[in-house]
């Protein structure tokens, strides 16, 4: 054979062996990464190829699927009551991908999950019958806070404290995730991302903010943890007018001619007095603050199971920004979530479930592929200070700055915060409110956080009694109900 001709040869079947080599490559090591890669517009496609599973509340299904106008996508997702329960399922997009339990859960509702196939599914790759998404939302809670809130900016989150149940998880202003379920649904898309108040953002679980008083709680448990006092009824060693560290200005209280000279814990928190819970901070130091903060989730991220921003106490702090921490202000921030969180703690005796709102994932047969309920809590407090600040708590409600919040036939225990916004604080002030109730006959329990971040009118009527702790009572005797 002519020399030339057979390197040809050889070279020639060498590059079909390549060819060979590299597509057995392609279709048995890198199919399913292929597969998977969100560019692949075959993924999208199987996903809407048949209509989605479900998230339900209360055994009745607030997502659904409809056929879609056109293109090579045969279903997409539609919503029933989509403004009341955005907070809760996010959006599922066949333009604009997935988000919060939509997107957690994505291949269970797409029934791409290999949980969901037999051994001869997963050789073929066929695609099986979608699961669902059970939550923990009680439906009665959830409007209660849809309706509270109503035109006002702001959040509002309700568990037990027992279990770690979410009841309901609000953000307002909502948006309707119909409405950006298709492929053709720029302007409305456009429309939400240029809206100033953030509509798509869940302010229950990613909008930390100053917690301004409802943070004098944890540094109230810091006090007693620390032996400082016995009870909190107890004087305090808290002059007025209290100056902080390092300055000459008193701090002010909230309250004008309020009885807050060295007074009690009980006392303080009624009158919501700055002076002790500064100094408190002060005398403790930042590390221990700190360190209870964190025992009630502060400084760690949370999946509830969607990704909860952290509620942050910072470090570094000299004795004056220590002193502003303690009356949640400075650089201390928080979620709702994370203020329901120190409720819930306190309500059930020191220990703090860990929050969730699904409680299964199963098959199209019912079959359980995940559960979250059960999980062991962790103690926060000795049961001895979670029963002095329960009782505080009450007297606030009862006969302090939180009167708006009691519910008939329920023991409830509040604190009010409002707090501070902007440089000298010039914005208009967060309006705050964290609790607890307990049915007094069943003994049922619920712990609940609300924040008002502009409810439209003027700058006086801003106060955690006035905006946040009504819509706390509503959600409240809802749960209780």
């Amino acid at each position: 054979m002519n020399k030339t001709i057979r390197h040809t040869a050889v070279f020639s079947l060498l590059l079909v062996l390549a060819l060979l080599v590299r597509a057995t490559w392609v279709q048995a090591y890198e199919a399913e990464a292929l597969a998977d890669n969100d560019k692949n517009r075959r993924k999208v496609i199987d996903q809407y190829a048949q209509p989605l599973g479900d998230i339900v509340v209360a055994g009745s299904a607030v997502t659904g699927s409809q056929r879609s106008p056109g293109g090579d996508l045969e279903y997409q997702r539609t919503y029933t009551d989509g403004e009341l329960y955005a907070a809760v399922t996010g959006y599922s997009s066949q333009a604009y991908g997935s988000t919060q339990l939509e997107g957690i859960y994505g291949q269970v509702l797409d029934g791409t999950d290999p949980r969901l196939k037999n051994p001869l599914d997963a050789l073929t790759r066929a695609q099986q019958e979608p699961g669902d998404v059970l939550t923990t939302i009680d439906p009665a809670v959830q409007k209660a806070a849809y309706e509270a809130l109503g035109d006002d900016k702001g959040a509002a989150v309700a568990f037990d404290p027992a279990t770690g149940r979410i009841l309901g998880m609000v953000s307002t202003p909502s948006y309707d995730p119909s409405a950006i379920a298709g492929t053709t649904d720029g302007d409305a898309w456009q429309k939400l991302l240029a809206d100033p108040d953030k509509p798509m953002v869940n302010r229950a679980l990613r909008q930390p903010l100053a917690p301004g008083s409802t943070f004098k709680l944890v540094v109230a448990a810091a006090a007693l943890e620390d032996g400082r006092y016995g009870s909190v009824d107890e004087p305090t060693d808290s002059p007025m007018p209290y100056k902080l560290p390092l300055t000459t200005k008193p701090l002010p209280n909230d309250i004008p001619n309020a009885p807050c000279e060295d007074a009690s814990i009980r006392t303080a928190l009624s009158w919501s007095c700055n002076n002790v819970f500064a100094k408190m901070a002060v005398d403790l130091g930042q590390d221990k603050v700190r360190a209870m903060a964190e025992k009630f989730g502060f400084n760690k991220e949370l999946d509830v199971p969607v990704r909860a921003y952290e509620s942050v106490y910072p470090k570094g702090l000299d004795a004056p920004q220590t002193g502003l921490t303690g009356i949640g202000q400075f650089d201390v921030t928080a979620t709702p979530l994370q203020m329901a969180m120190v409720s819930a703690a306190i309500a059930n005796d020191g220990v703090l479930a860990a929050p969730h709102m699904v409680s299964q994932v199963v098959d199209a047969e019912g079959t359980v592929l995940d559960s979250y309920d059960g999980k062991p809590g962790k103690r926060v407090v000795s049961e001895r200070t979670a029963e002095q600040l329960r009782s505080a708590m009450v007297t606030v409600v009862e006969k302090g700055t939180a009167k708006n919040a009691q519910v008939p036939g329920a023991e409830v225990g509040g604190k009010t915060g409002t707090a501070q916004r902007g440089v000298n604080n010039s914005g208009k002030p967060y309006a705050w409110f964290t609790s607890y109730g307990t049915d007094r006959d069943s003994g049922k329990q619920v712990a609940v956080a609300v924040v008002v971040e502009d409810a439209g009118g003027p700058r006086s009527e801003v106060s955690g009694n006035g905006l946040a702790a009504p819509v706390a009572q509503k959600m409240m005797a809802a749960a209780l109900r």
